[in-house]
């Protein structure tokens, strides 16, 4: 008797069983879902920023290096005194 009352209890059992395993997980789904469309946004703004941070620190290196390869040329000019046309006739 113990025995027929079981295997009819088992199939309610099994199906209340999975309805709950499965109601928590549907219902977090609904409620991360623009949470998470947050979150992607505020990554992709952070990561954005980033490439600009990254791009101006590049702009500046460039600008940086192009001004000292040009100051040490302007410098040689400046040090370096004309000769006069006539020394070096002489010579």
């Amino acid at each position: 008797m113990l025995h027929i009352k079981l295997k009819k209890l088992t199939l309610p059992l099994c199906l209340c069983a999975i309805s709950v395993l499965f109601t928590p997980s549907a219902v977090l789904a609904e409620e991360t879902g623009p949470v998470a469309a947050s979150k992607a946004a505020d990554q992709k703004a952070a990561l954005a920023k980033k490439a600009a941070e990254r791009a101006e620190q590049k702009a500046a290196a460039e600008a940086k290096k192009a001004a000292e390869t040009q100051l040490p040329v302007e410098e040689k000019k400046a040090t370096e005194a004309p000769v006069p046309v006539e020394e070096q006739k002489g010579k």
